[in-house]
């Protein structure tokens, strides 16, 4: 039977975000005219950014730079093949064989982008009898690995290893192989995963674990290595998958784990084998970064200082933070709409940050995500801080007591933040 429903219909019904640019709040795809250090200017506007992943502030350091540019000089712009038949560098393999040996991995494989590389591991490993035991509040690149992969995928509550017991306990007789798959530090909320328990509980049921340590690496540990280190559980972790768009001031991605199946992973993933390799210029980039997190660990030092300032500043403010402990430091709005305006209210002040409304978190759960740099200033940050106190009052985000209780019993019944 025919239909009378046209492919397009769909795309002709939208109106969510017509709705929020029609209201002048409209937060996204804002263009960047440049960058300087810790801020950027946009709509000709100077404005200090605490929406980047550029943890370590290293996009603009000298020695970076110069790296990217000899790249281009040697080896042009771009690959324009897969690394599996006729873009494979020396480049891309003395980046695996560096971060193999920072990682304390036996090997590594690099993929164009972070979100193929989990895409393209997890579907390349899961077999029709396996199953995968993802958190909630996984990446959405992992959620989209899980649906290319074959076999079953159970989830399991945010960061809760009684949920993800029980859920082991009722399931994994049912499998062969099994996989527990989680991020180091979580993109939204700012919390790490408890890996010395994952541990336990992936040796007791059998599992390989598995993290994604996209905001991990560079952040995590006395030198940045990651979730493993943070807790001093070397090589604990089966896979580990990395990417190079915000410690490392470049694109990519990969995954280091033993040899023997990274050496498969190269061989079966389709992620990897048919996208276009690595950019040499973004390599270069990453090589040059390995270099300085290792001969430079003021970036590091920097980064943390400069997040238990702002964590202290806005706890003491009032602000909900879900008692993030990392760099990436949430503040719960609650309503997308008052996510919105809060954002524009920010952008207006020369604040440049980013909401995060449904579906990335649970209804009425829209927060403003504000992350650090090593690169920002005392200036920077005292200025940011201003702005939101004033603006957290005049949208009685803070200072009213009914309200912050409200929001406290949100990040307790949503996020599993305890009540103060």
């Amino acid at each position: 039977m025919s239909s009378t429903v046209d492919l397009f219909d769909k795309c002709l019904a939208f109106e969510d975000a017509k709705r929020v640019q029609a209201a002048g709040v409209y937060p996204f795809f804002r263009p960047i005219e440049s960058t300087i250090g810790s801020s950027v200017v946009t709509h000709g506007k100077r404005r200090v950014m605490i929406g980047s992943n550029n943890y370590l502030g290293l996009t603009h350091h000298p020695r970076v730079q110069a790296s990217a540019k000899r790249a281009i000089d040697r080896f042009g712009t771009g690959c324009t093949g897969s690394r599996f038949l006729n873009g494979n560098l020396v480049l891309h393999e003395e980046l695996e064989e560096r971060l193999a040996a920072f990682l304390n991995k036996e090997a590594c494989l690099v993929f164009s982008t972070g979100f193929l590389s989990n895409q393209g591991a997890i579907s390349a490993i899961m077999g029709r009898n396996d199953v995968i035991y993802s958190d909630r509040e996984n990446h959405a690149s992992i959620i989209e690995g899980t649906r290319v992969a074959v076999g079953d995928t159970l989830k399991f509550k945010h960061n809760n290893m009684e949920d993800l017991e029980r859920v082991l306990e009722t399931s994994r007789s049912k499998y062969e192989g099994a996989l527990i798959v989680a991020d180091g530090v979580f993109s939204m909320s700012g919390d790490i995963f408890n890996l010395p328990r994952a541990v336990e509980l992936a040796e007791k049921y059998r599992c390989r674990l598995y993290i994604d340590d996209a905001h991990s690496i560079g952040v995590l540990g006395p030198k940045g290595q990651g979730t493993e280190f943070h807790f001093n559980l070397s090589n604990k972790v089966d896979l580990l998958m990395g990417t190079f768009s915000k410690s490392f001031a470049s694109i990519g991605g990969f995954i280091a784990g033993s040899k023997d199946v990274i050496h498969y992973i190269k061989h079966k993933s389709r992620p990897f084998m048919f996208s276009a390799a690595m950019p040499p210029a973004a390599a270069a980039t990453v090589l040059e970064c390995l270099n300085i997190v290792e001969e430079e660990p003021e970036h590091l030092e920097n980064l943390w200082k400069n997040a238990r300032k702002m964590s202290k500043g806005l706890v003491e403010m009032g602000y909900n933070t879900l008692n993030s402990q990392t760099p990436v430091i949430p503040l719960l709005i609650g309503d997308d709409f008052m996510a919105f305006s809060f954002t524009q209210k920010l952008y207006e002040h020369g604040v440049f940050a980013t909401p995060v409304v449904r579906p990335a978190v649970p209804e009425g759960c829209a927060l403003i995500r504000t992350s650090y740099m090593a690169s920002h200033t005392d200036q920077d940050l005292d200025y940011v801080l201003g702005v939101l106190n004033d603006l957290g009052k005049a949208y009685e985000i803070i200072g009213n007591r009914d309200r912050e209780q409200q929001l406290a019993e949100l990040a307790h019944t949503h996020f599993g933040v305890a009540t103060v």
